[in-house]
């Protein structure tokens, strides 16, 4: 018979749930705890209401009953290798594993799965919130390791209840977009001929084609067609482990894509390749490359550290006293650019490799609204009162 019987400040609700091979009777316990104050006959009716509901989920079989596994032991021993490390990039996965210990695990590691309540998370945001030491895009990648965590266990049936139900995913104060407008790119690419021909050719194609970083670090020769005056993007190079470049397929399926370039562009890569075959062949035993054919690489056929590129990047800007950007800003200079020169906003999308319009749309909607803005002024000169009467 199911039965409630009183612990301390707690109460313990009891259920049978048949008989083991031994025929010993099968007990399922719960413990509950009531913080408010109810009177004799409202607490009676509480408990029983519980009592009731733990019953029906026994004898339904979706009781679960609670793990005396610790959050960091889950994260360590099942999550990571039965989810995160098939799931995720590399460099997303190190990211997870990189917020899971610098912060994750200091406030929950200890805890029992099943003692982390939604509030516990939301006191954890909160604080980091309060400190003011944490970007708001970081307090919400925290949020989204929690939740990728708490969803396997839910998923796995490991916790009755996910914790993360109920938690206000964070807002995220972005920062302002950074691009080169005509002028100031015009500037960089003068720069960019006092430059090694490697990487002046890197920069003009992140700032021309909008390739991402790992997209030109992963560059073959193969993928470069002079014929069509095409780079196709197939792979990017996201993380380096140990000496060891980690390919992988480009952030989304749109991604992959055929970018067309300037021919002058193409010409110049063109005469590079064959400079970079004669260094090929002058490296002899010393060349590390094997068959592939990395177009930017580290002088011996490897592919660069992918952090390479954004630290020659920074100091290149500040040779020359340029404008401060990022590597990445080159891509958002590309699409600035083009729309400028009245592209339509489709064929931007499909250039960058963006999976939807409205991402597109959304990103450089301050470019776009400028252009309606230059629009709208050619049309004052139908202002009535300088139109010449007939």
């Amino acid at each position: 018979m199911p039965s409630i019987e009183k612990r301390g400040e707690a109460y313990r609700l009891v259920v049978e749930a048949g008989y083991d091979a031994k025929g010993k009777r099968i007990k399922r316990y719960k413990t509950i705890r009531v913080d408010q104050k109810l009177t004799p006959k409202k607490l009676k009716e509480y408990l029983q209401k519980e009592l009731l509901a733990f019953q029906s989920e026994v004898e339904s079989g979706t009781y679960i009953a609670p793990t005396r596994m610790t959050f960091e032991t889950f994260a360590i021993n099942e999550w990571l290798p039965k989810y995160a490390e098939k799931k995720f990039s590399p460099l997303t996965l190190r990211n997870y594993k990189d917020h899971l210990e610098r912060s994750i695990y200091p406030a929950f590691g200890h805890k029992l799965l099943h003692e982390i309540k939604p509030m516990h998370i939301v006191s954890f945001l909160s604080e980091l919130e309060k400190q003011g030491t944490l970007s708001s895009g970081t307090i919400l990648y925290l949020y989204k390791v929690l939740k990728s965590v708490f969803n396997k266990a839910f998923d796995w049936r490991l916790i009755p209840n996910n914790p993360m139900i109920g938690v206000d995913r964070p807002k995220e104060v972005k920062k302002k977009m950074r691009f080169y407008d005509e002028t100031d790119a015009q500037a960089v690419i003068a720069a960019l001929e006092h430059e090694p021909t490697k990487w002046r050719l890197y920069f003009l194609g992140a700032m021309l084609g909008g390739f991402r970083r790992g997209e030109l670090v992963a560059l073959e020769w193969p993928e470069v067609d002079f014929e069509s005056n095409t780079i196709r993007v197939i792979k990017s190079i996201s993380l380096t482990t140990e000496g060891e470049a980690q390919e992988k397929r480009p952030k989304t399926e749109t991604s992959e894509r055929e970018v067309d370039m300037p021919e002058w562009y193409m010409q110049e890569l063109n005469a590079f390749r064959q400079q970079w075959e004669a260094e090929r062949d002058l490296t002899g035993n010393e060349w590390k490359g094997g068959d592939r054919q990395y177009v930017f690489h580290n002088g011996y056929g490897k592919p660069y550290y992918y952090n390479t590129p954004s630290m020659v990047w920074r100091r290149f800007i500040q040779r020359h006293s340029l404008p401060e950007a990022r590597l990445h800003d080159l891509r958002h200079t590309a699409a600035t650019l083009l729309i400028e020169s009245e592209t339509d906003l489709k064929i931007v999308q499909e250039r960058l490799g963006h999976t939807k319009y409205s991402t597109t749309a959304d990103l450089y909607a301050h470019v776009t609204k400028k252009m309606k803005k230059t629009v709208a002024d050619r049309l004052d000169k139908f202002r009535p009162q300088t139109v010449p009467n007939v």
